[in-house]
């Protein structure tokens, strides 16, 4: 009788550790996908011949379409390029070695997306996936340049679940920390995906996808997000939020190309 005690204990135990030490089931193919889309994860930045260095970076952009469109984060990109001293904007992959002039070919302010075009090879795109199916507790990963020029740009891959699809701005218990981004937003509101991974500057404009299809559901978003979510605190936390992709999806559509 002890035998078979001893017996069940062990197999019990065998059980207990195996589905503790077991990874996630949906991130064991993410190192596949990270191999698939690093080709289309492009650093968007300024390119000015006259200026020390050149190139100044200001955020993460991915490819989609036809290889050409890149969606990037809208208040990531210059108000204004000073054409009369020769400065364009560029986006880049495989760490700067192929780079193109861009041009802006539709914003989306209330939703922080930016479509951009560049003339010249093109990339391989990202597919679209639907927000719509989206659930709490999910894990996504998503790729960048954490910091941008500091740590070089080759992308970086980040993951964490989707701990909350929540409002983009809180109704405040007063008027005091009301700015009118948050106004706006109050009046113009719509979800994002918080998730408990933390990015960093530069990661603004990245992709977030399924670890094992690939398929953009969001687009980091570092800045536009937290002045409207977290106003009040005076330390903003290392929480990072991502608008769904379904706003892109809309700009590409007005533009005219094919989002997948």
């Amino acid at each position: 009788m002890l035998h078979n005690w001893c017996a069940v204990l062990v197999s019990c135990t065998a059980i207990l550790f195996a589905t503790v030490i077991s990874p996630d089931s949906n991130a064991q193919g993410l190192p596949d996908t990270i191999d698939r889309i690093r080709g289309s994860i492009v650093s968007v930045g300024t390119y000015q011949p006259t200026r020390r260095p050149p190139s100044l970076f200001v955020a993460t952009g991915f490819v989609v379409g036809d290889g050409t469109h890149v969606i990037t984060n809208s208040h990531a990109l210059p108000r204004k390029l000073k054409l009369h001293l020769k400065e364009v904007l560029v986006v880049a992959n495989n760490a700067g070695k192929s780079a193109y002039v861009a041009k802006v070919v539709a914003t989306d302010p209330i939703h922080d997306v930016a479509l951009l075009r560049f003339d010249g090879a093109p990339f391989p795109a990202l597919r679209l996936g639907d927000p719509e199916s989206v659930r709490e507790g999910e894990l996504y990963a998503f790729t960048g340049f954490p910091i941008g020029e500091v740590l070089g740009l080759r992308p970086v891959t980040h993951r964490g679940i989707i701990s909350s699809i929540t409002p983009i701005a809180t109704p405040q218990l007063s008027s005091g920390p009301l700015d009118a981004a948050m106004i706006k937003a109050l009046k113009n509101p719509y979800n994002v995906f918080q998730l408990d991974a933390t990015a960093y500057p530069g990661n603004s404009g990245s992709p977030l996808y399924h670890t094992e299809t690939g398929k953009v559901i969001g687009i980091i978003n570092r800045v536009f997000v937290k002045r409207t979510k977290e106003a009040v605190l005076s330390d903003p936390s290392g929480i990072t939020y991502a608008i769904p992709i379904d706003h892109a999806r809309a700009l590409l559509e007005e533009a005219g190309v094919r989002a997948d």
